[in-house]
């Protein structure tokens, strides 16, 4: 499954490792998740029904690569690969004293930077090469081992980079983190953060784990820039090792010049999945299909392309270019279709897609079935708010369950000392993102002090805020799907927990209305991922079910710390250097 893509060559030697005591290949660089993919490996664990699970998110949120490596329970796809590792499935439920090692213990790292800025995305990169710019002492704190994000995907640090010759998107995010670096930027790669709390004196402190140790960040102002994660849609077979969402898809090849299949069919809502089927083809996959919610482009779209165009001509452009090289290589594209189920025992081997109709329901006779080793399913995203709801930010929710902060176009927040910016706010790119950086790192330095943000920075960060809402706007209207799938009963609603629909409905047929009553009957919600997958999945359920139901004002499952699994010596350390300061402050009063 290794390809290779302009600008990013391997360095080698490779290097061997185990899995499960079968020796693997790996390469500097690889993620654990990368080198297993490439040899073959999709399932990683066993779900509670002893059912194989694989790689899905591919960004730390959902924890179904979850495998024991060298007796320590770790995320395949966050896992650096190195030299000799015992890497062994993992089994449903880990138990304390069984295949489990601890760390020795030790005190967290004390940091109190003026901003401590969580994710070196496009929003966290441009805020904080502003805010550093001006003088002020910014840390930016990342769970990946390469800044960028999602969108600015970079190569493994072990790969040979030719910058003028990678893509424009990949050279882009080179420019971007070298100019926040330049600018005094310090950034801590393979850090977490898994809680944030204030002291009697109502300062903030945030707690970051990591495999160097935790770090307790002491910061005059926080600014979360956590980005989003890729929306399910329940669907049978979709737990299957081989399915993954386009953003897994496009890490295994952006950064680790992996190839998630041969024969890779492309589904869901919107243009991240045209760029994950072009990237694809580029690395010489054959995509089976293209499958697309949205009607194609017509005559009814042509203010709206025209829009678009006007607003940003270049994204435009690049969307068309991407169109016609998949018309060129004959990748069949379905629009007004959706995967209806995948089909394998230990991985998944067929797809099957139907068209909508307008109510939800297949058309009968429209089915078709796909030979596969590889299924991306990309049906948009979802913030990562939890945090800001944490910390006690005002939230909003709209119509279908998605929850958003209530922020100005700076990421000024309810919170005085709390900024939310990017996709982790309320959804709109990496150009919204990127320009709400640039406002947030001027608003810091206005709040703090420092050599002011000319106003021409303003300006034009302003224009390209409105510009780029402008023309997602349009882009989404475009891609309105035909309708909104039904869910099939024997679909896992929550993966983590083995949860299908069914359960769910059973409970609102007993007229239950209640999410966390529905979390405590099922164990929805109680797995890895926090019910970040689930939760808006079950609140769509519950209107359905009584549209005359009062929602609460904000849905889901309230957020508890750890924000995600967190190892217990990095939960020691962090409370052994909070009760030394506890008690250095009892001493002084």
């Amino acid at each position: 499954m290794r390809v290779t893509l302009p600008g990013a060559e391997r360095r080698g030697p490779s290097f061997g490792l185990t899995f499960d005591g079968e020796k693997v290949e790996a390469w500097p660089g690889e993620s654990i998740a990368a080198a297993l993919t490439s040899a073959g490996k999709r399932a990683l664990r066993e779900a509670p029904t002893g059912a194989p699970r694989g790689m899905w998110c591919g960004m730390g949120v959902c924890g179904e690569c979850r495998v024991e490596v060298d007796g320590q329970v770790r995320l395949a796809c966050m896992t650096p690969a190195t030299p000799n590792q015992a890497i062994r499935h993992a089994p449903a439920r880990i138990v304390a004293g069984e295949n489990t090692t601890a760390s020795a213990l030790g005190m967290a790292t004390v940091e109190t930077p003026d901003v401590l800025i969580v994710g070196a995305g496009p929003s966290g990169l441009s805020a904080a090469r502003i805010a550093a710019s001006a003088g002020l002492d910014v840390l930016i704190a990342d769970e990946r081992a390469m800044a960028g994000g999602q969108y600015f995907k970079q190569p493994a640090n072990a790969f040979t980079v030719d910058p003028k010759r990678v893509d424009r998107q990949t050279a882009e995010g080179r420019t971007l983190i070298a100019q926040a670096v330049a600018s005094g930027v310090r950034i801590l790669h393979g850090r977490m953060m898994w809680a944030a709390t204030r002291d009697d004196d109502r300062a903030l402190s945030v707690y970051l784990s990591g495999d160097d140790g935790a770090v307790v960040v002491r910061p005059k102002r926080l600014v979360l820039a956590m980005g989003a994660y890729e929306r399910p849609w329940p669907i049978p077979g979709w737990t299957l090792p081989g399915v993954m969402t386009a953003g897994a898809a496009q890490t295994l090849l952006r950064a680790y010049s992996t190839a998630p299949g041969r024969r890779v069919l492309v589904a869901g809502n919107g243009p991240l999945n045209i760029q994950v089927a072009r990237e694809l083809l580029r690395a010489g996959c054959e995509v089976v299909a293209l499958v697309e919610a949205a009607p194609a482009l017509g005559p009814a779209n042509a203010l709206d392309a025209a829009r678009m165009a006007r607003a940003a001509p270049r994204l435009a452009l690049d969307g068309a270019a991407m169109l016609t090289a998949l018309r060129r290589a004959r990748v069949p594209m379905l629009h007004g279709y959706v995967v209806t189920r995948i089909d394998g025992e230990d991985k998944a081997r067929t797809a099957t897609v139907g068209r909508l109709d307008r109510e939800g329901d297949v058309v009968p006779g429209s089915e078709q079935t796909f030979d596969v080793d590889a299924v991306c399913l990309g049906y948009g995203f979802l913030p990562q708010a939890e945090a800001a709801r944490a910390l006690g930010c005002a939230m909003e929710s709209s119509a279908d369950g998605t929850i958003g902060v209530v922020r100005d176009d700076a990421g000024r927040t309810s919170i005085d000392d709390v900024q939310v910016i990017g996709d982790g706010g309320g959804l709109g790119g990496a150009r919204i993102a990127m320009a709400q950086g640039v406002l947030a790192g001027a608003a810091l330095v206005d709040a703090i002090g420092g050599s002011s943000v000319p106003a021409a920075v303003h300006a034009k960060a302003k224009r390209e805020l409105a510009r780029h809402r402008t023309f997602q706007d349009a882009l989404w209207r475009i891609y309105t799907p035909v309708g909104t799938p039904k869910l099939r009963p024997q679909a896992l609603l929550c993966r983590c927990e083995s949860i299908p629909v069914s359960a769910v409905d059973a409970l609102l047929s007993a007229g239950l209305r209640d999410i966390s009553a529905i979390k405590r009957a099922t164990r929805a919600g109680m797995g890895a991922c926090g019910g970040r997958y689930c939760a808006a999945l079950i609140e769509a359920r519950l209107a359905a079910a009584d549209p005359s139901h009062q929602a609460p004002a904000i849905a889901g499952f309230a957020p508890r710390a750890p924000f995600k699994p967190t190892t217990i010596d990095q939960i020691v350390a962090t409370a052994q250097n909070d009760r030394i300061k506890n008690e250095s402050s009892s001493e002084e009063h």
